[in-house]
């Protein structure tokens, strides 16, 4: 059976956003602050005791989460073509965080978006 430790850290972010072709208020121009956890699996610890360093998963989620931060999501690259709904910005952070993350013994294995305090979407992929 192979190890596995998981890391988890939330952070957050304000942004506006509308929903291309949706049949209700949310067509129209609207913010959230949006909740973000960040899951990395490690195999293994290191020689400190850890699978990764909490500040490194800090750095890599903020690295990407602050290009989102107080922007107009529609108007960025990643979501000209797709609604960023909160499937979809879970989607983008699980790619990029991971990007940045995602070594061997290591990787980002969920990111889940919180549009509000009661309604998330988690993105994940079979191993």
């Amino acid at each position: 059976m192979t190890p596995r430790f998981t890391l988890k850290i939330v952070t957050d972010f304000a942004a506006a956003h509308t929903l291309r072709d949706y049949p209700g208020d949310c067509s129209r121009m609207h913010g959230h602050n949006w909740k973000v956890e960040v899951e990395v699996v490690a195999n293994a610890l290191n020689a400190v005791g850890m699978g990764m360093d909490f500040k490194a998963i800090k750095q890599g989620a903020k690295d990407v989460i602050n290009a989102l931060d107080h922007q107009y999501l529609n108007e960025l690259t990643p979501f000209l073509r797709v609604n960023p709904t909160a499937e979809n910005l879970a989607l983008y952070l699980f790619q990029a965080v991971g990007e940045r993350l995602n070594a061997p013994g290591v990787r980002v294995s969920a990111v889940t978006v919180w549009e509000t305090e009661r309604a998330c979407a988690r993105y994940s992929e079979d191993e």
